[in-house]
């Protein structure tokens, strides 16, 4: 053995790799290790520096980071650019005034009134992918009637033809209560509330009392949709 392979080995530290054994800080420089992570993600890692560096390694074409993954964008870095596919979420406000009669009404996408149709421009959306309803959060004015059903629901409009069809409801049975938030989550609808490219869709609301506010008064409602982008 040369003298300089004598020298390596006496100043190295830590052993060349490790299988299924994380280090830790109080591990030696250069320790270098495989493990599986509790998701199934294989990690390459290395006590280097007083740190442990780590870089997922993937067996599918998916990367995987553990906390924020952060791109610069400016003239000396590059930026992050979808090529396909992405998964993202949009917030659309539907507040709007008004007596909520006991018939069915669409809530606004854009501006405050309310229709009697999903074929007006205020109350029909056209969705340029398909989306889920994540949420939708609706907060009620002053109450005169507050043991009132509320279905809340969501419709289409294929391209082609004017007929509305349901793809959803839910039913809120609660007593309202004066200017507090009511959460609809995803789960709660009585079928999937996901709209596909090319849908024409309103959110509607159908009071059974038309005494829950005796005169016209503001309510708020904020929908959040998980969509997919395909580029």
């Amino acid at each position: 053995m040369s003298n300089r392979d004598i020298r390596r080995l006496m100043n190295s530290s830590g052993e060349a790799f490790n299988v299924d054994v994380p280090i830790g800080h109080d591990d030696p420089d250069g320790e270098t290790s495989f493990t599986m992570s509790s998701n199934r993600q294989l990690s390459l890692s290395r006590k280097h520096g007083n740190s442990i560096w780590k870089t997922y390694l993937s067996n599918d074409g998916n990367q995987y980071v553990d906390k924020d993954l952060r791109v610069e964008n400016n003239t000396n870095t590059g930026k992050l650019e979808y090529r396909r596919e992405f998964v993202d979420y949009r917030v659309f406000k539907h507040s709007f005034t008004d007596d909520l009669p006991g018939s069915k009404i669409y809530v606004p996408w854009q501006g405050t009134g309310e229709q009697t149709t999903i074929l007006n421009s205020t109350s029909g959306y056209l969705s340029p992918y398909n989306m889920t309803c994540h949420k939708v959060l609706f907060r009620t004015p002053a109450i005169d009637t507050a043991a009132t059903d509320i279905v809340f629901g969501i419709d289409k409009i294929d391209s082609g033809d004017n007929t509305i069809d349901s793809i959803c409801t839910f039913d809120a049975t609660s007593n309202w209560s004066d200017n507090t938030n009511f959460t609809i989550n995803k789960s709660d609808w009585s079928a999937s509330p996901t709209v596909s490219s090319g849908d024409l869709v309103g959110i509607s609301l159908t009071a059974d009392n038309t005494n829950i506010v005796t005169s016209e008064k503001h309510f708020h409602m904020t929908s959040v949709w998980k969509i997919t982008i395909v580029i």
